[in-house]
């Protein structure tokens, strides 16, 4: 880049830091008399409205003058909010105004246009004209998309169609031109080279200098009711996922708030690695759960509920358990799309007969039978859907609770309690008496109403656990009516799906279910039975979903989510090759996922190249898979990925080490040491530490990401990037099965910049090409 040039680009950011500076010093000041104004009028709030109930007249003109004063509140609270945010943009442009150009012809005119891209915009001081666009404007996907040359971008109003002329990248750091140049592609290696070269950080980051022309599609795509990304690892699934939710926020701030958007994630410390992303692009985070949390919370409280991870500790640790086979035999079953079907066959049975009810009972007491509510329940219409007759029972059952608490009003019990209250109690009383003008001073029966009040007041008190019950259909057996879809050993609701090993599954579920335990995969199906009998608790305000590692999720799991958010358009984002659940030999990849929209309202897109690690890793990585050699590197040199053999456990340990300690030398910022399961980090965690200072355990609990040295079972380390990735035990006897394939390969893809295999006695399979290259 010639000189000429370099000095005319620097006098334009000098020029953008003087009026970032400018703008900054005013916001700061205008945001500051803001705050003052917001907190004086809260503070004289009541002395500046009149109130006066005298009659009608008054009452509206007080209601007039206390709206009016909430109204110049709330103006004076977004004024503010606003110009925060603003500071923060500017904040954040003063480090880096901005990272892209482009110059654009317009068909139809000659005048070139010059568009500088950067994390916000900016007006110059006119307010008309802007001096950088957010990457998110429509005008930016130029920079995105199209190499110099015919170009064209898409506004609400049509399509822009002109030449492109030149394509500028630059690296900004405090309002200093570090390194420019033009570039032919999309975005240059020489920018990329510069953010991946980096070490790894505690938290996520913005990508937008940096967003290829695949990941674009993803983040720009209205179109699609299911956007399904299949990439490779490393390939910016998860940070252009992130950033879609930055542009669709953006695209629509006028009609979709940030809570209108969930991202389940894969476990919660994922939650903590991604959580300043969105708040680094000036957006606030949209709503993060596991799916896992969303069980614990519709179901937590009738089971012992297992999570994933307790069900991948089983599949990779318990091989020697009779039952390990019919296990591995019900979780493939139950997580399939056509025993969704055998649910739906159970509970339309249940239309007819076979619906299971509590009694309810007060003070040990059964107040209305079981079989008084099914008597009631069968006697309605059957043109009326089960969740619709259990709420008309509910209101039934409402009336008998009130019928039957003036009834218990008279029981000793009462009397008894009613000695027992202590006088706020009994003032509340008189007050309520004397509210109803019941009280008066003439009376003989004073004395009686106020024992009617405290015995009803006492009663009312006691029904309201019962009528909370009512009101969310605790009186419906859901347990055991779970429990009887397995009691019958080929029952009528299977149609089509009748197995051999039926018998084998049923008795292991119902051995489980005895127990109080509800498996990871009976969850849903058991919930799914549940919305079926009871309604279902959807929710109408998400209008995105993203599910990220959606290869874990199964078939049935991705049908029900598309029922309990109705109104959501749906991006799913997996690694087929990170496939490391049981039931992922269920269909073929994501197909089963065509089942959920018309193939008009589904559109897939394939990432096939690996930013995250170097050439070297991903090279040796890629031959561990099936079609590992569609997975292109970006072209970043490292060292070679070593395998080194140990002759036993002290050895094994006195050699990882050793690696420690020359890795945090060399000023690795993070170092996982990957072991395959909970118990054996636990294991390689205690015979580590002590040589290794500060090291951390990282458990299926842990919510936080914090870099250091950590030790980490391989299903955790998933969506997460190290400088540097140590296999604790790569043997033959610890990764044998063909099922632990992936699993393995998961576990080296986390390595950014080093990769270090151990083993003990023979290498496990997995290695044999690495190996024999060597």
């Amino acid at each position: 880049m010639q000189d000429e040039q370099r000095m005319e680009e620097q006098k334009r950011v000098d020029r953008m830091m003087r009026l970032i500076r400018e703008q900054l010093g005013k916001l700061l000041q205008t945001s500051s008399g803001m705050r003052e104004d917001i907190v004086d009028i809260r503070k004289n709030f009541w002395d500046d409205v009149t109130l006066n109930f005298e009659d009608a007249a008054e009452s509206a003109e007080s209601a007039a003058s206390l709206k009016q004063q909430a109204e110049v509140l709330a103006e004076r609270e977004h004024s503010h909010r606003h110009a925060v945010q603003q500071v923060k943009l500017l904040r954040k442009l003063e480090q880096t105004p901005y990272f892209g150009r482009v110059d654009f012809i317009e068909e139809g005119t000659s005048e070139e246009e010059q568009i500088y891209l950067g994390i916000g915009s900016m007006l110059d001081e006119s307010g008309s004209n802007y001096l950088v666009y957010d990457w998110r404007a429509p005008v930016s996907s130029l920079y995105y998309d199209y190499s110099p040359g015919p170009a064209k971008y898409v506004t609400p109003s049509g399509s822009i169609t002109g030449e492109m002329t030149l394509k500028r990248q630059y690296v900004i750091r405090r309002g200093q031109i570090i390194s420019m140049f033009d570039t032919g592609v999309t975005i240059g290696d020489e920018l990329l080279q510069e953010v991946l070269g980096k070490q790894s950080d505690a938290q996520m980051k913005s990508i937008v200098a940096t967003i290829q022309r695949e990941q674009n599609q993803i983040i720009r795509n209205e179109r699609a009711r299911l956007l399904i990304v299949q990439g490779a690892a490393g390939s910016g699934k998860t940070s252009a996922a992130l950033q879609r939710v930055a542009y669709l926020l953006y695209r629509y701030r006028g009609s979709l708030q940030a809570d209108q958007i969930v991202l389940f994630s894969p476990n919660p410390m994922f939650n903590s690695y991604v959580a300043t992303v969105l708040p680094e692009l000036g957006e606030q985070n949209m709503q993060q759960t596991t799916y896992q949390q969303y069980l614990e919370h519709r179901i937590g409280q009738s089971f012992a509920l297992e999570d994933p991870f307790a069900q991948m500790e089983y599949t990779l640790g318990s091989m020697d358990d009779p039952d390990y086979e019919t296990r591995i035999a019900s979780i493939r079953h139950k997580s399939g799309a056509s025993f969704m079907k055998v649910v739906e066959n159970y509970v339309e049975t249940l239309g007819e007969s076979g619906l299971l009810f509590k009694s309810i009972k007060f003070r040990g007491r059964k107040l209305i039978t079981a079989e008084a509510i099914e008597q009631h329940f069968y006697s309605l219409a059957r043109t009326y859907t089960i969740p619709n007759r259990l709420k008309m029972v509910a209101e039934w059952l409402l009336k008998e609770l009130t019928r039957l608490s003036k009834e218990e009003r008279k029981k000793q019990w009462v009397e008894d309690e009613m000695e027992l209250l202590d006088k706020e109690e009994y003032i509340h009383a008189f007050n309520e008496l004397r509210r109803k003008e019941r009280y008066t001073s003439d009376s003989f029966d004073d004395f009686g109403r106020e024992k009617d009040m405290l015995a009803t007041m006492i009663v009312q008190e006691r029904f309201k656990r019962l009528r909370s019950r009512v009101k969310k259909l605790r009186f419906v057996d859901t347990q055991t009516l779970y429990r009887r879809l397995y009691e019958k050993e080929q029952a009528s609701w299977f149609v089509e799906d009748r197995r051999s090993d039926w018998e084998a599954i049923r008795r292991l579920t119902l051995e489980q279910l005895n127990r109080g335990v509800l498996t990871y995969e009976d969850a849903t199906p058991y919930l799914y039975m549940k919305d079926l009998v009871e309604g279902f608790q959807m929710n109408t305000s998400v209008r995105h979903l993203f599910i990220d590692e959606a290869q874990d999720y199964s078939p049935f799991q991705f049908h029900y989510m598309k029922r309990v958010f109705p109104m959501a358009k749906m991006t799913a984002l997996g690694d087929l090759n990170q496939s490391i659940f049981a039931h992922a030999a269920l269909g073929n990849g994501f197909d089963p996922l065509g089942d959920l929209y018309s193939k008009d309202e589904t559109e897939t897109i394939v990432l096939t190249r690996s930013y995250r690690s170097t050439k070297q890793i991903v090279e040796f990585t890629s031959k561990m898979i099936e079609g590992g050699s569609r997975i292109v590197p970006f072209n970043r040199d490292g060292d070679e990925p070593t395998i080194t053999a140990a002759a036993d456990e002290d050895e094994l340990h006195a050699l990882i080490a050793g690696r420690i300690r020359l890795l945090q030398e060399e000023g690795a910022n993070s170092i996982a040491v990957i072991c395959k399961t909970a118990e054996e980090s636990r294991t390689a965690f205690e015979a580590l530490e002590a040589g290794c200072p500060g090291m951390r355990l990282i458990e299926k609990e842990t919510v936080t990401f914090e870099n250091g040295t950590v030790v980490i079972p391989s299903y955790l380390a998933k969506g997460v990037e190290f400088d540097a990735v140590i296999l604790y035990n790569a043997s033959s006897r610890v990764y044998k099965q063909e099922s632990e394939r992936k699993l393995f390969y998961t576990a080296c893809t986390r390595a950014m910049h080093e990769l270090h295999v151990y083993y003990l006695s023979e290498p496990t399979p997995f290695l044999s090409q690495a190996l024999a290259k060597k």
